[in-house]
């Protein structure tokens, strides 16, 4: 089974959250991936905290570790149809939460993610949160 991360849960592991931690000792590192949107949301929070060396540091380290998908056609198809269908039923989530969302399903994967109220509205994306162990 393949994890993509969202950001949030990025997070906790550059904050060394232990369960999620856990968790990701637990797998094998081919099984866990970043989509490249998660990544260019990790590059931009260091980018506009440039006093912060420590974060820069920790995100250098994490997505050294980490695999990113690139952003694909498959990933793109997925995201029209999807944006779409929120639009239409009233419930868009976000054009970065669209597009991971998107990407995980474009993969087969399961998305971890601490952001359930967003990621809950889009049909058929397997969601876990590891950080509140569910």
């Amino acid at each position: 089974m393949l994890y993509l991360l969202d950001t949030n849960i990025c997070s906790a592991v550059m904050k060394g959250h232990a369960a999620v931690d856990a968790k990701l000792r637990s797998l094998d590192p081919a099984d866990v991936c970043i989509s490249a949107i998660t990544r260019a949301e990790i590059r931009f929070g260091v980018a506009r905290r440039p006093e912060a060396t420590k974060l820069a540091e920790l995100a250098k380290v994490f997505l050294e570790f980490v695999r990113a998908e690139p952003w694909d056609a498959a990933a793109a198809d997925h995201h029209g149809d999807l944006k779409a269908h929120l639009r239409d039923v009233g419930r868009p989530i976000g054009d970065f939460d669209e597009m991971i969302a998107a990407h995980a399903l474009a993969l087969d994967a399961v998305l971890v993610t601490d952001n359930k109220k967003h990621f809950s509205q889009v049909p058929s994306l397997r969601i876990e949160n590891w950080l509140r162990g569910h």
